[in-house]
């Protein structure tokens, strides 16, 4: 059980350094491996990310580096355990907890995923997928509602990385994902990386599939490393391991991406098998290249087909 918002000796305290908004840059997910990296070198990022309940605690070091990282760089905090797409009621002490979080930190922005984690009280260490239909689609809307009003803020839902589907789904995932943004008013957190993994693993035509989201309420786009792997079948699957760096492939449909939404803040996750510092940064110039025009990139819907088939 998470503690309660009232509990919690931070929840109350007002972080100075705070920003309004996350920059049209990249920013890195923040790693206690790299904190000393970055308050002594100051890197030029847009902003950093971490993981809400990695900090559902009451004080400690890392409450005392993000605070110190929050007075100089924007925050962007992602939520990885709330089951919003889970059939169980979601549970209020956590969601109180985040509250507390954020009222603390005041982030730019609050993210969580189009995922189910926990049912009949276990919980897995995993992001789930969903079944695409009118009765999931009303109980995650009434679950986004709840999470929204809770939390005072508009929220951003990030799509899905996925290896198995619903043979009783009736609804395109992203004429699910275009609903649920629609009718409550939540934003899209637009992985890259996991729409190019699940359009592999299920035979789809990614470009397709991208140009159905509701892009234009597009708040961040995350960009991460993936593992080639075969099925029992011998076709390609592709693991979202968040452990190297970006493939070339989400290179591409990224540079498409920015082509049709503008710059957006965008973030480079790598969370397993992490490297220095400058490697992780290194990514991130990248991105930031191109969204700022300096890196050719911009490619036709043809080009980008063909080398994400490639």
């Amino acid at each position: 059980m998470n503690p309660r918002r009232d509990s919690l000796p931070w929840a109350a305290a007002n972080t100075p350094g705070t920003h309004p908004g996350l920059p049209p840059r990249a920013g890195v997910g923040l790693k206690p491996a790299h904190v000393q990296a970055i308050l002594e070198g100051a890197p030029d990022l847009g902003f950093f990310e971490v993981h809400a309940e990695n900090y559902l605690v009451a004080g400690g070091p890392m409450h005392a580096d993000l605070a110190r990282i929050a007075k100089r760089y924007p925050l962007s905090i992602h939520g990885v355990g709330l089951s919003i797409g889970g059939a169980d009621p979601l549970d209020p002490d956590h969601l109180h907890a985040l509250r507390g979080l954020l009222d603390c930190y005041q982030p730019a922005l609050f993210s969580e995923h189009l995922a189910w984690s926990t049912h009949g009280g276990v919980f897995w260490n995993d992001l789930l997928p969903v079944p695409y239909d009118r009765a999931t689609l009303n109980r995650v809307c009434a679950h986004l509602d709840q999470v929204q009003e809770t939390l005072g803020r508009r929220i951003l839902l990030e799509n899905p990385a996925t290896y198995v589907e619903f043979a009783d789904s009736t609804l395109s995932e992203a004429a699910f994902i275009t609903e649920l943004v629609a009718r409550t008013g939540c934003g899209l957190l637009l992985d890259v990386n996991n729409a190019y993994v699940s359009c592999i693993n299920h035979g789809r035509d990614v470009l397709a599939y991208l140009a159905a989201l509701p892009l234009a309420q597009v708040g961040e786009v995350h960009l991460a490393g993936f593992h080639r792997d075969t099925d029992s079948s011998g076709d390609p699957l592709l693991i979202d391991s968040h452990g190297s760096a970006v493939d070339e492939a989400v290179w591409s449909l990224y540079a498409w991406t920015l082509a049709r939404i503008g710059p957006q803040p965008t973030l480079i996750e790598w969370d397993n098998d992490l490297p220095v510092f400058d490697r992780l940064h290194a990514e991130a110039r990248r991105a930031d290249r191109l969204l700022m025009g300096l890196e050719a990139g911009l490619e036709t819907a043809g080009d980008t087909a063909r080398r994400i088939s490639a």
